[in-house]
């Protein structure tokens, strides 16, 4: 019997009193690029893309993975903001963009990584890759196993700058990852990637990302060109509670990137949402409980729950709760029972683990007994 499934219909609170008709959605707009991916921030949903997981050379938008690092090193307190960190012949000598450090001395950590964001300094990269691990092939290493702990699929590392090196590539979505986890685990530091501006050594150097002159709802994140990977933009905006992350890739010029991020961010705010349905730790049913010193059980989701659904389409949410027939104690808190399946328009868009919100200890031997004979019945007349 406990191999059998009931479903249970959840119903969706209408958000409006008027029925809505089912949301018309045009196709996401031609790009003059190689690849691109369009994310919401907070669920993780891909909007649109092309190319998502091909690999393709990340050029600077490398620099998003050694700041997350070094982040994350800060986090951890293996390092701090204010360390002197000592500048090698190597570092001084990298070529491409600078922050113009120079071989011999020492530069605030803090002010190396906002050479790394705000100028995109590859002297910086390189000074900050052998402070966190002793050298920069080390420090390689470091990325590889984060974008495996990341999830990332299509990625691997191997320097912290992301000047042209064989075997060195990331993907769109690989790319949107790096950006959603810097802005999710480190939000404070976030803030550095909307500066416009940063001097170092009396040299002022701006943001590449023109978006942040261009549209106020844009707050980062990284710009890359190499001749190999052509201009690329990580950008990311939000608007009505809204984040997207935009990765274009391999367009013509700087002005391309932007305008083409552009078109990107702006299909997803026009015709998207992001659509709240459950709370972390919300009660969606409370079965029986058999053989328990309680009867029931409240079951809900271990986190919240979010879709990113077309505008308009909210009236096509469906929800079913899938149950064992049976629910026998003992039950820890956390315990998986089942799982809430959401469809749209009669597609299946999520499927969520649920989760016994309270422990259901096992009952007395004659509680138990008793629920042992009635389950018995029941079986055997169906």
């Amino acid at each position: 019997m406990l191999s059998k499934i009931r479903s249970l219909v959840l119903l969706f609170v209408a958000v409006a009193t008027v029925q809505i008709q089912a949301a018309v959605l045009p196709p996401p707009p031609q790009l003059a690029a190689t690849a691109y991916v369009l994310m919401d921030a907070s669920t993780g949903d891909i909007i649109a893309e092309s190319g998502a997981d091909g690999q393709f050379a990340p050029a600077s938008l490398t620099k998003m993975m050694t700041s997350y690092i070094v982040e994350h090193e800060v986090s951890e307190g293996n390092i701090s903001f204010n360390d002197l960190v000592p500048i090698s012949v190597k570092a001084w000598k990298t070529e491409g963009s600078r922050m113009f450090v120079r071989e011999g001395t020492q530069v605030r950590l803090e002010d190396l990584l906002r050479g790394v964001i705000i100028q995109s300094g590859n002297d910086a990269s390189v000074a900050l890759a052998e402070y966190v691990a002793g050298s920069e092939e080390a420090f390689a290493d470091l990325m590889n196993q984060h974008a495996e702990r990341l999830g990332l699929t299509n990625t691997h590392f191997k320097n912290a700058t992301g000047l042209p090196a064989e075997g060195h590539y990331s993907s769109p979505r690989d790319l949107a990852l790096i950006g959603r986890a810097l802005i999710q685990d480190f939000p404070e530091q976030y803030a550095i990637y909307k500066e416009k501006y940063f001097t170092y050594n009396d040299i002022k150097q701006p943001n590449r990302n023109r978006l942040l002159w261009r549209d106020p709802t844009v707050d980062g994140i990284k710009t890359g060109h190499t001749e190999e990977a052509g201009y690329c933009l990580v950008s990311s905006a939000v608007r009505d509670d809204m984040r997207l992350i935009s990765v274009v890739l391999g367009t013509t010029s700087d002005q391309a990137r932007a305008q083409e991020s552009q078109k990107l961010l702006a299909y997803g705010f026009r015709f998207f949402r992001n659509y709240p349905l459950y709370k972390a730790g919300q009660e969606l049913n409370k079965p029986k409980v058999w053989k328990g010193v309680t009867d029931s059980v409240s079951l809900g989701l271990g986190g919240d729950l979010s879709l990113t659904i077309p505008r308009g389409s909210e009236n096509q949410l469906a929800a079913t709760l899938d149950l064992p027939e049976v629910i026998e104690a003992p039950l820890a808190a956390g315990e998986v029972v089942g799982h809430l399946l959401v469809t749209l328009e009669g597609e299946e868009v999520a499927r969520e683990p649920l989760l016994a919100l309270q422990s259901v200890e096992e009952a007395g031997f004659l509680k138990a007994i008793w629920h042992s004979i009635v389950l018995f019945f029941q079986g055997l007349f169906g």
